[in-house]
């Protein structure tokens, strides 16, 4: 392929991996965590993401990879699976609501049919939470479970909520005491049981985070139908057997759990103990069935968990703390109290006020339609072979969303949407040319691409270089007059991302993105990044010397014969401002097995001899010399990429640096402890 700097035609190369590289087929471990994490976030869809009648509705390939790499970025010192698959589910739940229509779930429009209720004095609905990106800890929230789940990698319960007056939902962190109540199959908090919560911490919406949720409370009251059988025979089984006065005092000091079930008679008002330093207090009178009459006590915080309460109501009790009145400041002639403790979790079957049922005239009658709404079922009709992708009247087909990764061999003229993740093969900037433009080609495991970069002012990627494994989202695909596949990206597009996973600080300590190489394995596949747990050796051949470089770009800036300093990789002038001191860094890595000679620069350079350039400048230069005998047998983890420059024919303009000379690079360093 003939190629200049002033080319403007991008060719593809799609050619499989050619013959006598001696190349292993390894799955790419960040590639196998996108196609878990898949799995995982959208397992209905994952199962047949092409048979959906009416389009694709999962989370798309390049969706899961920009939001894993984003969370890498936000968590520098490296991220876990638990973390990511938290960030991503929650991201994509919200991406579904955001999506979705503002229709009320379905489960919560066919309880409202039996709903009575008058609502409690303290309650809000889930909509005015939204409206005012506001909740009091007295707010109640009479609250509908639409879903149960874990977040995907850890262990935490979240509970998505609706309510009766609202089109949205809200998630929940579910308060560990609840856990055993949840834990499928027989929990009894799952989908459709209503539930009343107070005391609620509002987490507002935050970049990367675009819903408010409510994180854990206490104070949560789980509501029972009397009426339904399950409900009924928990009330019957767990709750009647214990009453008021088979309390006694030998059973409490030996740390006997009751359950009890009492009618709510009065709530008092709240009081303040002056003699007992300003404490809060709110009692509630309860009556069994017996008729006996017992005092449940609320201090200080707990006092809001009486606005979940309604006089006449049923309230069941499991485990309940009591209190001796005599081993005790409290004045009462009863023999115990009740009180909330930390193993007790509250049921109530709530006081419903009987209506009456009288003639409309005829002046206020109103016809009450209905509609029955079906829901398709996605296991039932014709599976169809394809995927729906939008499509403007030029005909281009967006592939934003696309459920699959899309690699250079599936490349063709009129797509839009494209994201890649392959290895730079090479990267210069095209001269000659009005604006800045660079090229780049990136090779997956099925063939190359040259693409154009657009910039609006100035390169803008940090340090992009030969060997790097990168991401490139918001790519577009045409093809020309002479029927090649030209490939572009502009910075300031939607959607448009450039990350160089080999620069990404949090990836080397990232297990669940990476496997650990040994260095022998370099041999074998030089076309990989490989993350390696190493030491430096040979300390006598290590080569350290400082260059001044060019920060936007990180390459090394050379003085012209005008005495102009102009940056090597982006050739502009470059001014004081944007020019820095930066390490040039050969050096020796070993492992059990084997070593090879490597080099690096910028921030790596500086964890790997724990020291700025700017320090290491000032030291005399016998100091210099003697500095790289302090790190002999250091261990760090690294990234090693093959930076060796692939022949290519035409490539005028862009000549040879030391560091072609040296196969490997080190890209990312971390010392280990």
């Amino acid at each position: 392929m003939a190629f200049s700097n002033g080319a403007s035609l991008m060719e593809t190369d799609n050619h499989k991996k050619r013959e006598g590289e001696g190349e292993d087929e390894e799955e790419d471990p960040f590639l196998a965590f996108i196609e878990y994490a898949r799995s995982v976030i959208s397992p209905e869809e994952d199962e047949d993401p092409s048979g959906n009648e009416e389009g694709y509705n999962g989370a798309g390939w390049s969706w899961i990879a920009s939001r894993i790499l984003k969370t890498c970025i936000s968590y520098s010192s490296g991220v876990t699976a638990a973390i990511l698959l938290s960030d991503l589910s929650q991201a994509w739940s919200e991406q579904r609501r955001v999506g979705g229509s503002k229709k009320r779930p379905e489960i919560i429009d066919q309880m409202k049919r039996k709903h009575r209720r008058a609502k409690l004095p303290n309650t809000v609905t889930i909509d005015s939470i939204y409206e005012k990106n506001f909740l009091s800890l007295s707010s109640v929230l009479e609250a509908v479970v639409v879903d149960a789940h874990v977040l995907p990698g850890t262990n935490i319960y979240m509970l998505t909520l609706g309510d009766y007056w609202s089109s949205n939902t809200i998630d929940l962190y579910l308060h560990r005491r609840y856990y055993d109540l949840v834990d499928p199959p027989n929990g009894i908090l799952k989908k459709a049981r209503e539930i009343f919560l107070t005391g609620c911490y509002l987490r507002t919406a935050k970049e990367g985070c675009g819903s408010p949720r409510l994180l854990p409370t206490e104070y949560l009251v789980i509501l029972l139908d009397e009426d339904l059988d399950d409900d009924a025979i928990l009330i019957g089984a767990q709750f009647c057997s214990d009453s008021f006065s088979s309390i006694s005092h030998a059973g409490v000091k030996n740390g006997v759990s009751y359950s009890l079930y009492a009618r709510i008679e009065s709530i008092t008002s709240l009081e303040i103990l002056e003699q007992c330093g300003g404490l809060q207090r709110k009692q509630i009178t309860l009556v069994d069935n017996d008729g006996v009459k017992l005092r449940f006590l609320l201090w200080n915080e707990q006092v809001i968990l009486a606005n979940l309460f309604s006089v006449g109501s049923m309230l069941a009790l499991d485990r309940p703390y009591i209190a001796i009145a005599a081993e005790s400041s409290l004045e009462t002639s009863e023999l115990f109290c009740l009180e909330y403790g930390t193993a007790t979790q509250l049921y109530l079957v709530p006081f419903v006020q009987h209506e009456e049922q009288v003639c409309l005239s005829s002046t206020q009658n109103r016809t009450q339609g209905s509609k029955l709404h079906a829901a398709a079922d996605p296991t039932q009709g014709p599976k169809v072979s394809q995927v729906s992708l939008p499509c403007d009247s030029q005909g281009s087909i967006d592939f934003s969303n696309y459920p699959f990764q899309l690699f250079v061999a599936d490349l063709h003229g009129k797509m839009t949407g494209i994201s890649l993740y392959g290895v730079v093969r090479d990267v210069f900037r095209e001269r000659e040319t009005a604006g800045i433009i660079f090229l780049l080609k990136l090779e997956d495991s099925t063939g190359s691409i040259w693409a154009k970069l657009h910039f609006s002012q100035s390169w803008s990627l940090g340090r992009v270089s030969v060997g790097h494994t990168a991401y490139i989202s918001g790519l577009t695909c045409s093809k020309t007059k002479q029927d090649r596949f030209e490939l572009s990206w502009c910075e300031t597009d939607d959607g448009a991302s450039f990350i160089n996973l080999s620069c990404l600080p949090a990836l080397v300590n990232s297990s669940c993105l990476h496997k650990l190489s040994r260095l022998s394995d370099l041999s074998r596949r030089r076309n990989s990044m490989h993350i390696c747990r190493v030491w430096i050796d040979q300390v006598d051949h290590c080569h350290v010397t400082t260059r001044f470089s060019h920060a936007p770009c990180g390459h090394f800036v050379k003085e012209m014969p005008s005495g102009a300093v102009q940056c090597s990789f982006c050739h502009c002038d470059c001014d004081s401002e944007v020019v820095m001191r930066a390490f040039y860094l050969k050096l020796t890595l070993a492992d059990k097995n084997t070593k090879i000679f490597a080099w690096c620069t910028g921030q790596t350079a500086m964890e790997l001899l724990q020291i700025s350039p700017d320090e290491f400048y000032e030291l005399s230069e016998d100091e210099q010399v003697m500095y790289p005998s302090s790190l002999e047998n250091e261990r760090f983890i690294v990234a090693l990429v093959n930076c060796k420059r692939q022949a290519v024919h035409g490539s005028r303009g862009r000549q040879c640096t030391e560091a072609d000379a040296v196969s490997w690079e080190i890209t990312r360093a971390l010392k280990c402890e």
